[in-house]
């Protein structure tokens, strides 16, 4: 997908001028990553599960939990795009990022990153010693591994999936509820499934200079992320099958919805090359947006509204 700010040079101008006003500010927000910040809906997931959605003092803690969530990663995509900057700037796509092309400064991108680091952990302390904590362990994950784990095979990908396990257990933190372990063991396993598949398309989008973005490429071979993908493609449909007779038996008819997602990203990924990008599966594919609406449609409607369980 084009980026909509393309048209600036690699100096950050157009003819002569750098960009301001509404320009700046859109591109410093993009340089937030906003269409990532879908990730953290995974903050949810202990508020629906525990089936408290329509607990009002519990969802506006979820809320502003999400939005701690949302700050925060910002902060770190900020620093991963410092760390990555040279990278980035061969990449086809990512030399398109504001601080890649020169539309923000290094030292803007720096304070940025400082403030919504500082404003988002301040709001984490408001919700409990315990929320804090977790966020600050999520903020130290991501960094470590923007400057040395995802340069380390295979525990690269296991570091990105831990920044979506951390995710869901803040969810239950925040409004005080334990998440089954069922749950906890789909999302390590669905988010191994997008990283592997992140993997794969890079190397197939870099090709040859794979190695100048990212050396770690280097060692995965599409080949090789086939049959990891397989493996864990598997494990997420097996997982699920068995949270779902856990949790509510009923709720097994959510069942092919999650097969028919897996299913259709896998499609998206081999067929229409968006493996590189997650959140653009999320917000651009209907047929996908639709299938995941229709999910926490049923969810919803057996955990809260049927009557056969209560």
């Amino acid at each position: 997908m084009p980026d909509p700010y393309a048209h600036f040079s690699p100096t950050g101008s157009t003819s002569a001028a750098r960009p301001s006003g509404v320009s700046f500010f859109l591109s410093a927000l993009n340089l937030l990553r906003p269409r990532q910040w879908t990730k953290n809906l995974l903050l949810f997931a202990g508020l629906v599960f525990s089936e408290n959605l329509f607990c009002l003092p519990l969802l506006w803690r979820s809320l502003l939990a999400f939005t701690v969530f949302c700050l925060l990663s910002g902060s770190v995509y900020i620093f991963n795009d410092l760390c990555d900057l040279e990278e980035d700037r061969v990449h086809p796509r990512k030399s398109l990022r504001p601080l890649a092309s020169g539309r923000i400064k290094i030292w803007q991108a720096l304070a940025m990153a400082l403030t919504l680091a500082a404003v988002s952990l301040s709001l984490a302390f408001n919700l409990g010693t315990s929320f804090l904590l977790i966020s600050l362990l999520y903020f130290s994950l991501v960094l470590s591994y923007s400057v040395y784990f995802k340069h380390i095979v295979i525990l690269d990908v296991f570091f990105i999936a831990a920044g979506f396990l951390l995710r869901a257990v803040a969810g239950g933190l925040v409004i005080e509820v334990s998440i089954s372990p069922w749950l906890l063991i789909c999302t390590l396993l669905l988010s191994l499934f997008l990283a592997l598949n992140k993997r794969r398309s890079e190397i197939l989008a870099l090709d040859e200079n794979r190695g100048n973005h990212r050396k770690v490429l280097m060692h995965y071979s599409v080949r090789y992320l086939d049959q990891l993908i397989t493996i864990v493609t598997a494990a997420v449909i097996m997982a699920y099958s068995l949270y779902t007779f856990n949790k509510v038996e009923r709720l097994m008819l959510s069942i092919p919805f999650v097969i028919y997602g897996i299913f259709r990203y896998l499609y998206l990924v081999q067929h229409q090359d968006m493996g590189e990008s997650p959140e653009e599966v999320l917000l651009k594919d209907k047929a996908m947006l639709l299938n995941i609406f229709l999910w926490v449609a049923v969810c919803v409607l057996i955990l809260y509204f049927d009557r056969g369980r209560l």
